[in-house]
């Protein structure tokens, strides 16, 4: 993948729009993977250049008032970087390292998982540098309001639809659909509901939607494993992060048969080669806070956790986790990357070196993109399905992506990371074919 010629053309591309490579933004780090695929593919010059950068940047300073009667300044973003095939779409993040470079990457990176799920939307990323937990709840839905008031004519149901990410959950979407349908025109106020994704049940969001992660990462798993040698019946692996979708993972996991033999938390890691209980683990970080204490696993360093034998590796704890050093712990020959963005580009050189297949993070957490799709849906159609038709209409997108995924890697003799890329890439490369450039 990273050869000499397609190094010198990234290169180019890069020195053609003023871009100097940086160290440590999900943005530098999506970009040279993003066209070492689309010099596998051929994408024509022009395509690769609107491909590199988003096509609108929003940054918005608002002032808010706090509990204590004084007025603090915030910065809020929006990335959008591709709509070509359809809306934008992608999450809002409510966190202290919010930045546009970070958010310029994960737009990018939404783009081609909605191309490879074959998906009517485009990429985007936002979200408000703040931290939620420093905030009472009610500075924090004035923080919520006053952004969405910010950008909202940069927001509809057919420019640009957000979600919840890191520090969002589904209040945070009540509020920030609120404020956009509240501050519309009456007769379109019923349609602006369709803006926002990831809402409570009883104001048009689809509850099947919040183990969407989870549920598209066992259709994943069960399309993929067994190209490797394995099933998930039986299957012992390791667990990086265990907050929300790290544990969501590990109890689809045990449903089907596969065995838990370690998991690292932010304060500690756990091993156990009998395997670890999901839930009485989820129980004791509840009430403890922390691993300390958990009766079944031992508690170990972090090199211990990453060397622990076993068939696979699940990548849960947040974007570039999996720096040079842990790449070159890793045990497990299979890693599964169920958070966006869990390595640094050293660490993937790495385990390339080691031949470690990494299923990446565009197909592994598609499902929760899939699950915002069938709530878009529903809320502009004014109708609903039931959570079985939700789950086969998750199961076979997802698949089908996983299948473009491994036809890709055939055709182009590549690793998975790329081979992925490239399948979303053919279908954009078509699509501008198709459409061309305005004017």
């Amino acid at each position: 993948m990273n050869s000499p010629s397609s190094m010198d053309t990234t290169a180019r591309i890069m020195e053609r729009l003023g871009i100097t490579p940086t160290d440590g933004s999900l943005y530098h780090q999506m970009l040279p993977r993003m066209l070492q695929a689309a010099q596998l593919t051929g994408l024509p010059d022009d395509q690769r250049i609107v491909m590199a950068q988003p096509k609108s940047e929003i940054t918005t300073h608002f002032p808010v008032l706090m509990d204590d009667g004084s007025y603090q300044l915030f910065t809020g973003y929006r990335i959008q970087h591709n709509n070509a095939l359809g809306p934008f779409k992608g999450g809002l993040r409510f966190h202290p390292h919010v930045n546009s470079e970070d958010l310029k990457g994960l737009a990018m990176l939404m783009t081609l998982k909605c191309s490879l799920l074959r998906l009517p939307f485009g990429g985007a990323a936002g979200g408000v540098a703040c931290d939620p937990r420093l905030l009472t709840r009610d500075e924090l839905q004035r923080v919520v309001r006053r952004f969405a008031s910010s950008i909202s004519h940069q927001i509809g149901p057919d420019l640009d639809v957000p979600g919840p990410e890191v520090g969002a959950d589904s209040q945070t979407m009540a509020w920030f659909v609120d404020t956009i349908v509240q501050t519309s025109p009456e007769s379109s106020r019923q349609l602006m509901s369709a803006c926002v994704t990831g809402k409570p049940p009883e104001i048009g969001g689809y509850a099947g939607r919040d183990t969407a992660i989870g549920r598209g990462f066992i259709a994943v798993l069960e399309e993929m494993l067994p190209d490797f040698g394995h099933g998930l019946d039986g299957l012992r692996y390791t667990l990086s992060g265990y907050g929300r979708v790290g544990s969501q993972i590990a109890r689809f996991m045990q449903g089907r048969g596969a065995v838990l033999v370690g998991v690292n938390i932010r304060n500690g890691a756990l091993v156990n080669p009998e395997g670890i209980d999901p839930v009485a683990l989820w129980r004791h970080l509840a009430a403890a806070g922390g691993p300390s204490g958990f009766a079944g696993a031992n508690l170990v360093g972090e090199e211990p956790f990453y060397r622990t034998p076993a068939d696979l590796l699940v990548l849960a704890a947040g974007e570039r986790t999996l720096d040079a050093q842990r790449a070159e712990w890793v045990a497990p020959a299979i890693i599964a990357e169920a958070a966006n963005l869990p390595w640094t580009p050293e660490a993937d050189d790495i385990l390339a070196r080691r031949a470690i297949d990494a299923i990446p993070s565009v197909l592994c957490n598609s499902g929760a993109v899939v699950g915002s799709y069938i709530e878009w849906v529903q809320n502009r159609a004014y109708t609903s399905i039931t959570p079985t038709e939700f789950d086969e209409r998750l199961q076979l997108t997802v698949s089908l992506a996983a299948r473009r995924v491994k036809l890709a890697r055939m055709r182009y003799e590549c690793d998975w990371r790329a081979a992925a890329y490239c399948a979303a890439l053919d279908h954009l490369g078509r699509v501008y074919d198709l459409r061309g450039f305005f004017p």
